[in-house]
């Protein structure tokens, strides 16, 4: 087992890292004095990993929709028939997992006398999966029911349909459970397919942070990792036109007040690109649309946009790049406008130094807090992983980022390439 110590200067701590025999990626910060620990257990692998092979097959396999966020659930059903969670609940451990774009991470927080035991059981259930014809078919109601609620939930349902007017191949204009028809295709054989290729534990990691013995960990690691084969994956992903598929879309919910997410969709980059343009964006987004903005003093005091601030997401991987905002608004168009003039208008005239330097430290501190918790540093380190980066390196380029990076970053975002999506209150009589 390869180790080394990595030193994060910024914030003067430690992280243990090991690379494993399996392929295992493993990250420990052992914390003095929290009362409790915390554990997660991440693979490479979501919902838009739908094309891909095992490294020297010839040929690539296509996988329906909704798979991977189906392998969660499956993964929580044990042969034995115990369920998994009353063991975490036993250990008074707080457990669950989720699936986004690019990853799938299972994880609990447990007092740090029971963490042993704990992190036991995580690493058993998710090394151990158990699908037959009858569970897997159980299953699949449960998740029917799921994909029904999110339709109704309406900030959810606005931005998927943001994404489906902005992509037309890549599967990040899919919902992440899939569809009804789409996981109706889903059987035990395509589970096992799916779970044998990515949840092979070179694709993984296990990150664990909380007041624990390192030595203690490590020899229960040891005895409970399963895989020795290493398994390398290449996935395939569809070459993706540069313009939105649609510059608007309507469609009607139970809302009182419309909800809208206006979509920039960008060029993808690199992974050596990408982390500085993902922080320009944040940083350009609080200079825009934050408090301290001229932009949200006029939606607070019009009452354009509820709240007056707008949510930002900043979404990426292979063949997408986007930049989302969110809110609720009477009158939707006009914010689209509004926010597109500002970007306009700062591309010609520029941004204010000031203005910039209070909002990098203000974005520096928020960095340095993902190390204040161990929930929330667990969180930032598998994040890292997931998106294949340097973590120390992240703080580095937010503390060196200048005035011209922000301003590159600026000129990617074509406020012409963009979409409007909007649930609008369902009209009587329809």
């Amino acid at each position: 087992m390869q180790k080394k110590q990595i030193e994060i200067k910024k914030v003067k701590e430690k992280i243990t890292f090991l690379k494993d025999e399996t392929g295992l990626s493993i990250f420990l910060k052992p914390v003095k004095g929290f009362s409790s620990c915390v554990a997660v257990f991440a693979t490479r692998y979501g919902s838009v990993d739908r094309c891909f092979k095992k490294k020297g097959e010839e040929n690539f396999y296509t996988v329906p929709d909704g798979i991977a966020h189906y392998l969660e659930h499956k993964l929580f059903e044990n042969k034995d028939g115990s369920i998994t969670f009353e063991l975490f609940a036993k250990e008074k451990a707080l457990a669950n997992a989720e699936t986004s774009f690019d990853y799938t991470a299972y994880y609990f927080s447990s007092p740090a006398e029971n963490f042993l035991a704990s992190l036991k059981i995580l690493l058993n259930f998710v090394q151990t999966p158990y699908f037959t014809d009858e569970n897997v078919e159980k299953e699949r109601g449960i998740i029917e029911q799921e994909i029904k609620m999110e339709e109704d939930n309406p900030h959810w349902n606005v931005f998927f349909n943001c994404l489906k007017a902005m992509y037309e191949k890549s599967a990040v204009n899919v919902k992440i459970a899939g569809s009804v028809s789409s996981i109706a295709k889903i059987d035990k054989d395509i589970l096992y397919k799916c779970y044998e290729s990515f949840y092979n534990l070179n694709n993984m990691a296990l990150t664990l942070v909380g007041d624990f013995k390192e030595d203690q960990v490590l020899d229960l690691i040891k005895k409970e990792l399963k895989q020795k084969e290493v398994i390398v994956v290449e996935k395939q992903f569809e070459k993706e036109p540069q313009e939105v598929v649609l510059k608007q879309k309507k469609i009607e919910m139970s809302v009182t007040l419309p909800v809208f997410c206006i979509g920039f969709k960008l060029v993808p980059e690199r992974k050596e690109e990408l982390l500085k343009t993902k922080i320009g964006l944040k940083i350009l987004c609080e200079l825009l649309f934050g408090e301290g903005s001229s932009l949200y003093k006029e939606f607070y005091e019009s009452g354009l946009v509820l709240g007056a601030q707008l949510e930002d997401m900043t979404i990426a991987g292979s063949n997408y790049l986007a930049l989302i905002l969110e809110g609720e608004s009477k009158n939707p168009e006009e914010v689209m406008r509004k926010i597109c003039q500002e970007i306009e208008c700062k591309k010609k005239e520029g941004l204010n130094e000031e203005d910039f330097m209070l909002v990098k430290k203000a974005i520096y501190k928020e960095e340095i807090e993902e190390f204040s918790t161990p929930e929330k540093m667990a969180g930032f380190l598998t994040d890292c992983f997931v998106q294949e980066v340097d973590f120390a390196e992240k703080l580095e380029i937010v503390a060196n980022f200048k005035m011209s990076d922000l301003l590159q970053c600026l000129n990617k975002i074509d406020t012409k390439n963009s979409n409007l999506t909007v649930a609008m209150p369902i009209e009587s009589g329809s």
